[in-house]
């Protein structure tokens, strides 16, 4: 207990510790009354004992141990109206403000390489995605991320977690087609209302953020892309979407940017076109100043307080003396009864 740190809620107290002494030297002390005798020869008496004559009063000195006594309570009840507290090892209590759900799209489309890695090399879209949501990633601390899948079907590959490198981990083991060859976008969007929901019931206030990555247009979902953003604003879900690969294609390849920008002006988002991975990284540049970090740490530690025990002490204490002088006047008052009894024994035998 004595190892964490002592501190004093109201140290001015410690003022009043000399208040007993102050009180000894400046205030008289109290004296009793006793009966006096009155005897005609006083002034032979007193002249004779060399005694100054008072009046008739005396005053009580207690003995060191009362002395003690007294000292070893004033110092408790001082100490307890300091109220001492012992305060624990800090601790950090970290509230996470805003939580982001990224929704990538595996459709077979994305395994096109026509982008470039920083090197120049050719790589496929998804690789390319890849490099700079864990660029995303790395600048989001303090944010919870969260990892939806999509193609013939949406799944929850994150949950939401603080844990980024655990996040990373799972977003390399993603690859083309794993979620079907087609693009069911808005059961994604839908996906990601519901892990919202799921989540956090009970803070409808929180912060809540998806970013939506796509190379084509939605082929067949339960819910079309633009019913599902306004489902999203209403729960208040703002939708980003990041449109890759090329705008002339044609079929299910093909980027419906009319369908995304609707979903995304719905809930209060922006629509971006990524065609090369520089401009990949401006989006998501630009998303993380639309949602910039909301990270609070606060920093805590416990308190207990020790007043009692001096109350305790000094309350122990008494009963302690009091019982003491109890036992010892009993103690006293049967050996002088004892010491009577016998000698009317003796007395009666003689």
């Amino acid at each position: 207990m004595f190892d964490s740190q002592l501190t004093f809620s109201y140290p001015l107290w410690l003022l009043v510790l000399p208040l007993p002494v102050a009180v000894y030297w400046l205030i008289p002390a109290y004296k009793t009354r006793k009966t006096a005798v009155k005897v005609p020869f006083f002034d032979t008496l007193i002249s004779v004992l060399g005694e100054t004559p008072s009046q008739g009063a005396s005053q009580l000195k207690p003995s060191w141990w009362q002395r003690m006594a007294l000292a070893f309570s004033w110092l408790c009840i001082v100490l307890a109206l300091t109220k001492p507290m012992v305060l624990g090892e800090p601790q950090t209590r970290e509230r996470y403000g805003r939580d982001v759900m990224v929704i990538l799209d595996l459709s077979g489309s994305m395994a096109e390489p026509d982008f470039e890695d920083s090197s120049g090399k050719m790589i496929t879209r998804l690789a390319a995605a890849k490099q700079v949501l864990s660029e995303f990633a790395s600048k989001r601390e303090g944010d919870r991320l969260g990892l939806i899948l999509f193609g013939d079907a949406a799944f929850v590959q994150t949950p939401f977690t603080a844990d980024l490198a655990a996040w990373q981990a799972l977003l390399d083991q993603t690859d083309v087609a794993m979620a079907g060859q087609s693009t069911h976008l808005g059961d994604a969007i839908g996906l990601a209302i519901k892990v919202f929901e799921q989540s956090y019931s009970d803070d409808p206030e929180r912060e809540k953020v998806a970013i939506v990555l796509t190379d084509g247009n939605d082929t067949g979902s339960f819910v079309e892309p633009i019913d599902a953003g306004k489902v999203a604003a209403v729960k208040g879900v703002r939708i980003h979407a990041i449109a890759m690969g090329d705008p002339a294609t044609v079929g299910e390849q093909a980027l419906d940017m009319d369908t995304l920008r609707k979903a995304a002006d719905a809930t209060g988002g922006e629509t971006f076109e990524a065609l090369n991975r520089e401009a990949l990284e401006q989006a998501y540049q630009k998303v993380g100043e639309l949602e910039p970090q909301q990270y609070q740490s606060t920093t805590f530690q416990s308190k207990r307080s020790l007043h009692h025990y001096f109350m305790i002490a000094a309350v122990l204490l008494y009963l302690t003396v009091f019982s003491l002088i109890t036992l010892r006047r009993r103690y006293l008052h049967r050996h002088v009864v004892d010491a009577d009894h016998q000698q009317n024994q003796e007395a009666g035998h003689v």
